[in-house]
């Protein structure tokens, strides 16, 4: 069917909030999102519900509900039915919005690449000159930045130059962690670690006693140790870092890396079935992204 371009505006705000609230919304939420008078949406809403695109649902609390219909006629997936790929706006994830489509325009362009992208809501709060990133998306784990230097408001897209294109490490960390794990026994001294440090060339290993892993010992904590005039016959369990910051073997890589950004750590302990087997740090993470 073919609706005008103030019913689609109207649809995809619909959805929009509907996806945002996970209820009715009334029809001076959606004038207030697309600048329109509330009579013009509720003359509009009625010619939707004749064609089978919206329910209005009665009451103070009510409002209205996009159809599966209203999906359809728009080429959107419905919530649950496809993974979301995420978007967001000068560094903040915008809720309630997805991307639906990516159409590289000049992917082999040797000095810019530009992409078509279509979203589930509406394009109107977008303005050009907003940096928006795209993703990642759900298989390829495809991560887009760039600039928004143009608006499709009937396709309902926005027009962007890409800065940057990375695709997501997809593995579990098990394939990027380092092993054997080295570990500095419970019971060791301050001189026993310098050893076994500079022996393995590691700056960091789990302290164990037996099976409990107590605590993580860095290079880091030696050094303060040291400078602080301990001697290298302190036990390790007196200058270790007892909160060890630890992930599952088989998450994905690209599911860990900002912990490192958010807690502020070089490394984390990879565990399986609540006992460690390797270690992960900055170090390995920026092996795994392309140098050129």
């Amino acid at each position: 069917m073919d609706l005008s371009l103030i019913q689609k505006d109207i649809l995809i705000t619909l959805i929009t909030l509907y996806h945002q609230h996970s209820r009715p919304i009334k029809g001076e939420d959606i004038a207030e999102v697309i600048q329109r008078n509330p009579g013009t949406i509720r003359n509009q809403m009625q010619a939707l519900k004749a064609l089978e695109l919206v329910d209005g649902v009665p009451g103070p609390k009510g409002g209205y509900n996009p159809t599966a219909k209203a999906y359809h006629e728009l080429n959107l997936s419905q919530l649950g039915t496809d993974a979301q790929v995420p978007l967001a706006r000068n560094g903040e994830p915008l809720p309630g919005l997805g991307v639906t489509e990516i159409d590289f325009t000049t992917l082999c362009h040797p000095d810019v690449c530009h992409a078509v992208v279509r979203i589930m809501g509406s394009v109107k709060q977008f303005e050009i000159g907003d940096e928006i990133t795209v993703g990642p998306t759900p298989v390829n784990k495809l991560l887009l930045r760039g600039e928004i230097f143009g608006k499709d408001e009937v396709q309902g897209a926005l027009i962007i130059s890409i800065s940057e294109m990375i695709s997501l490490p997809k593995k579990p960390v098990r394939e990027y962690m380092a092993r054997p794990l080295r570990v500095v026994p419970a019971s060791a001294a301050l001189d026993d670690a310098v050893r076994l440090f500079a022996g393995a060339q590691i700056s960091g290993a789990p302290v164990m006693d037996g099976e409990t892993m107590r605590g993580i010992l860095t290079v880091s904590d030696v050094i303060r140790a040291l400078a602080a005039g301990r001697p290298l016959s302190t036990p390790v369990t007196a200058v270790m870092t007892p909160d060890v910051v630890q992930v599952e073997a088989d998450v994905r890589l690209f599911e860990v890396v900002r912990r490192f950004k958010e807690q502020e750590i070089g490394r984390l302990i990879v565990v399986e079935d609540g006992r460690p087997i390797g270690i992960l740090t900055k170090t390995d993470i920026i092996r795994v992204f392309p140098s050129s």
